[in-house]
Formats: C-alpha cells, sequence, structure tokens
C-alpha cells in the first residue's frame, strides 16, 4: 500500500476513509475544498498536485488512532469512531461535518419481551462496538448491582450485527441506525440510544509537524466553507427601516446580516445566510412584515 514512503516527508498526511457511508462524501468534501488529486487503482497513498499534502486511504474505524499516535496530521472519520478507539484524548474533533448522521442504538426484537435497556441488563448484547456498549451497560449494571457472571456479558462481532438475535447469539444488539431499514427488516426495534454521531474532521491534540500548522488551519478553513455553502443560502431582500429590527430577527445570518441603504428613502437592502432547509418559512415571513424583492442565491462555496 505504501508506495515510495520517502515522498511523503514534509507532507501533510490526511487519512480519508477507503469505503463505507463516509467515503464518496469525503470525495465532494476534497473537489470542494480544490484538492487535486489522481487515486490509482488498488493503491492507498497518493500524493495532491496543488499543495504538499499526501491522502491516505484507510478504514474508518484505524484512522483515529493514526490520527491520534500515528504521523498522521488530519482525517475523516465518525464521531463513535472517536469514542469506540479511546482516542477522544489524542485527537481533536476541528469540525463537525454534517452527514454521516446515525445513531448507536440498544436494539431487541420486536415481538420479543424486553422494552428497556434495563430489562436487557445481564443478558447477552452482540456488537461491534464493545467499548461504548460496554461504558453504556457498566452503568446500568451498578445500577442494578448486576456484578460477575449476573453483569451483562458484551460480545464482538465485526458485522452480520443485525443477525444476532435471529441466530440464537444474542438477546439484543448495539448497533448503528441510519435509517432503520435494515434494523426493522431484521425484526428489530431500538429501546434505547446510546449516542448520536456524524462524520468529524480531526487533527492530533498534540501537533506532530508544527510547520504544517498554517496548511492544517487552511485545510480546515475551506472545508469549513464547503460544510457551510451545502447548509446555507444567501437571502437578500429589501425592508423598510422601521420593520428592520422585526426583519434581522428572522435573518440574523450566522454572525450577523449585511445592511446597506438604498436611494429610495426610508427602505434598506439586507444580505443573510440562512439555513437551506428554512428558507421557504424565512421568505413567507419577510413577506408578511413587508419586505420585498426577495432572492434566495445558492452558495457554490464560501469562507466562513
Amino acid at each position: 500500500m505504501m508506495h515510495h514512503l520517502e515522498s511523503l516527508d514534509g507532507r501533510l498526511l490526511f487519512a480519508i476513509p477507503k469505503k463505507g457511508r463516509l467515503y464518496e462524501k469525503c470525495l465532494e468534501i476534497l473537489a470542494g475544498a480544490d484538492i487535486q488529486f489522481r487515486r490509482h487503482h488498488r493503491l492507498d497513498v497518493c500524493l495532491v498536485l496543488n499543495h504538499p499534502i499526501a491522502l491516505v486511504f484507510l478504514p474508518a474505524s484505524d484512522i483515529p488512532s493514526f490520527v491520534g499516535k500515528g504521523n498522521v496530521d488530519l482525517g475523516i472519520t465518525g464521531h463513535d469512531v472517536v469514542l469506540e478507539a479511546n482516542m477522544q484524548n489524542f485527537v481533536t474533533e476541528t469540525l463537525r461535518l454534517g452527514f454521516g448522521k446515525c445513531a448507536l442504538q440498544v436494539q431487541v426484537p420486536e415481538a420479543g419481551p424486553i422494552k428497556t435497556a434495563q430489562e436487557l441488563a445481564g443478558k447477552r448484547i452482540v456488537t461491534s462496538f464493545e467499548v461504548l456498549a460496554g461504558q453504556y451497560f457498566d452503568k446500568i449494571d451498578k445500577e442494578l448491582g448486576l456484578v460477575g457472571d449476573a453483569a451483562t456479558q458484551i460480545e464482538y462481532v465485526g458485522g452480520s450485527v443485525e443477525a444476532a438475535c435471529e441466530l440464537g447469539l444474542a438477546d439484543g444488539i448495539v448497533d448503528l441506525v441510519e435509517s432503520g431499514d435494515t434494523m426493522r427488516a431484521a425484526g428489530l426495534h431500538a429501546i434505547a440510544t446510546v449516542l448520536t454521531t456524524e462524520a468529524v474532521l480531526i487533527k492530533s491534540t498534540t501537533p506532530k509537524h508544527p510547520h504544517l500548522t498554517p496548511l492544517i488551519e487552511l485545510i480546515t478553513s475551506r472545508i469549513a466553507g464547503v460544510i457551510a455553502s451545502s447548509k446555507f443560502v444567501m437571502c437578500q431582500y429589501n425592508i423598510p427601516r422601521g420593520k428592520l429590527e422585526e426583519a434581522t430577527s428572522i435573518t440574523p445570518g450566522r454572525r450577523a446580516p449585511t445592511i446597506s441603504p438604498l436611494e429610495e428613502e426610508g427602505w434598506v437592502a439586507v444580505s443573510s445566510m440562512v439555513e437551506k432547509g428554512k428558507s421557504a418559512t424565512v421568505m413567507d415571513e419577510l413577506v408578511k412584515i413587508g419586505a420585498e424583492d426577495i432572492l434566495i442565491l445558492k452558495l457554490d462555496n464560501c469562507r466562513v
């Protein structure tokens, strides 16, 4: 995998999930941040063409360890993976990226008698997240006084976790739920949430290559801009000055709206970033208070 390691000297090492639910979105993030590269087939390291960066494609579960204890400077992985790897003291989550959102949930057979996590305590649980599941049920075991052989049994499996109950390996599971389709297809339902998670940009808490700090900050800023441009649109409108306070309460912007006087006396133009999902409601509310010429403009990229 690691071809020509000597060519990586002096480059920022940036770890990207090599496959799975985060991979395609990561490619979009890199393109939006103008990180240009050409990945050759079957090679998991490639050099960025327009920056002194090497991209390293790794399993998402390994990335926190490579960033926290290895020589990798930046990485994209899941918040849940950072905690499962016990790397929260070694890496810093610099940005939440807004994709890969899901929940780590306790699940049991829908037709079974168990309805709460407390009722599942002391029984058999199968999971790929034995650290997080262990911490969650350790607290419940202590509350219920379950120790020794009576304590909850956590068993690790690397895949097909949702089949463990039907195949007689477990009374319940702890697994990630995104849409819930897989869970329902396996006849399971969620009875508790261990944590919610999403993709995060991480860096080493202790910088390994201080001379790369400006480049790390540049890439972080660019990625923050890409994320913001996917979440926000620009709303522009004209409003009577007497309605300005009411209008800016509707469109406060990320920090503050931009307000400019118009040649027509008593009117101002307002420009403000609003959340994309709320843009229709914002426009309706602006119309009600007398705003005119309301425009919603898509953001291709930005810096925030």
